[in-house]
């Protein structure tokens, strides 16, 4: 996937985006790719928008690593940039697959869901 969009709506937006969607594909239209989360409310995203787990979400653009790996990248304690991987991963931005590592076992990988995000939010 290469784009995702983040925004605050309600139930009432999922509902509209999706008769969108579906009135462009009776038309013949196909929809852009695009992964959408979306928080009902605007506090549900800050936590998500601290400059460490920024940091975190633009390292893993920057290639798929274990956390160990990106830790290191960013001059960061392990701990600390697991439970940040964890708050993003939760939210639907990366995410961990467990992969085999030759003749040791597995690892896990992240990688962020989107090479690009767009983050919409209306404070009323």
């Amino acid at each position: 996937m290469s784009k995702m969009q983040v925004e605050i709506g309600t139930e009432a937006d999922f509902f509209a985006r999706g008769k969108r969607l579906a009135q462009q594909l009776d038309r013949g239209e196909l929809p852009a790719e695009t992964h959408v989360i979306t928080f009902e409310d605007p506090a549900d995203i800050a936590p998500l928008l601290t400059q460490a787990r920024i940091g975190v979400f633009r390292a893993i653009k920057e290639g798929a690593a274990s956390i160990t790996v990106i830790a290191a990248r960013l001059s960061r304690d392990r701990s600390a940039v697991k439970r940040d991987v964890d708050a993003l991963c939760h939210a639907g931005l990366v995410t961990v697959e467990t992969t085999p590592n030759a003749g040791h076992g597995t690892h896990k990988v992240v990688r962020a869901v989107a090479e690009h995000v767009d983050l919409h939010v209306v404070i009323a």
